[in-house]
């Protein structure tokens, strides 16, 4: 039976809870509100958290402009194709990682841990993309990133958990090394590499730094960068990017940003729930066991 301190616990943290939901919730319901309502209830500033003269004339915008689908298109490929590569290349490096007999295992660690500290810097990696010849290519969008130490540390740490009777029991069948990881490995470490996936797709799908410094082309531009143009477009309508008169008084400015955020928050709205499952699991393990 729970006592009088338990219950005044376990009050306080709902309280506590519902708090933090409500400062996640209402931002993206004025995020929604703003996008759907009339040009002058927004310019007016009368809109909060409910819609006032309802109007689709800023998704009619951002739907009808060949640029978002042009953007759009390039930041699922970089996100999905990044991710799937980054998740292999972590599992490639933190498999040996996790073998306590591996030659030479600490000062490997040593020099992964070295670069989580120390990095090159902006211009020795721009000249870098720039020699191999990849400005304005989606794969200098994948590569930077392709490694994250931190990541890697995760899955190393899981692998590390698993029981070795299982990999012994392999080899005595005469499995190989990459048998014993596609087939007996893998399967079990399904939890972390979702975790690490999302991950890395949260990272591809959110950076923006690498696309202002290596894309220039209208159409290599991924999300992010567009979401930027978007907002300069409003701000300034002389710009590359203006709104035209017409389009200018069907919707406020605002309206326009909003609805172009909301429409590009629609893919991780998909991809999250789907993976949310294994993150418990995965995370903790994979950050506590080692």
């Amino acid at each position: 039976m729970k006592g009088k301190g338990d219950k005044i616990l376990l009050l306080s943290c709902y309280v506590l809870l519902l708090c933090v939901a409500v400062m996640i919730i209402l931002p993206i319901m004025n995020l929604i509100v703003v996008s759907i309502s009339s040009q002058g209830a927004v310019v007016g500033g009368k809109v909060r958290f409910w819609p006032k003269g309802v109007q689709l004339d800023a998704y009619e915008y951002v739907i009808s402009s060949k640029q978002f689908f042009y953007s759009l298109a390039v930041s699922l490929f970089v996100t999905l194709a990044g991710s799937t590569l980054a998740v292999i290349c972590s599992v490639l490096a933190a498999y040996p990682l996790s073998k306590k007999n591996m030659p030479g295992r600490k000062a490997f660690l040593l020099i992964f841990i070295f670069t989580m500290m120390f990095n090159g810097g902006i211009i020795p990696s721009y000249l870098l993309i720039m020699k191999l010849h990849m400005i304005n290519s989606v794969w200098s969008l994948i590569l930077p990133q392709l490694i994250s130490v931190y990541n890697l540390l995760i899955v190393k740490n899981y692998l590390e958990s698993l029981p070795e009777a299982l990999e012994e029991a392999a080899k005595i069948d005469g499995a190989s090394q990459m048998r014993i990881l596609r087939s007996v490995v893998l399967p079990m470490a399904k939890p972390v590499l979702a975790t690490v996936f999302m991950f890395f797709v949260v990272s591809y799908w959110n950076s923006y730094f690498d696309a202002k410094m290596y894309i220039t082309e209208r159409r290599m531009m991924p999300m992010q960068q567009y979401l930027q143009a978007i907002i300069f477009e409003a701000q300034s309508p002389a710009g590359d990017f203006a709104l035209s008169a017409g389009e200018s008084m069907k919707a406020a400015s605002q309206s326009v940003i909003n609805a172009t955020v909301v429409c590009a928050m629609i893919p991780m709205l998909i991809l999250y729930p789907a993976l949310q499952k294994f993150f418990a699991k995965g995370a903790v393990v994979g950050a506590v066991k080692g």
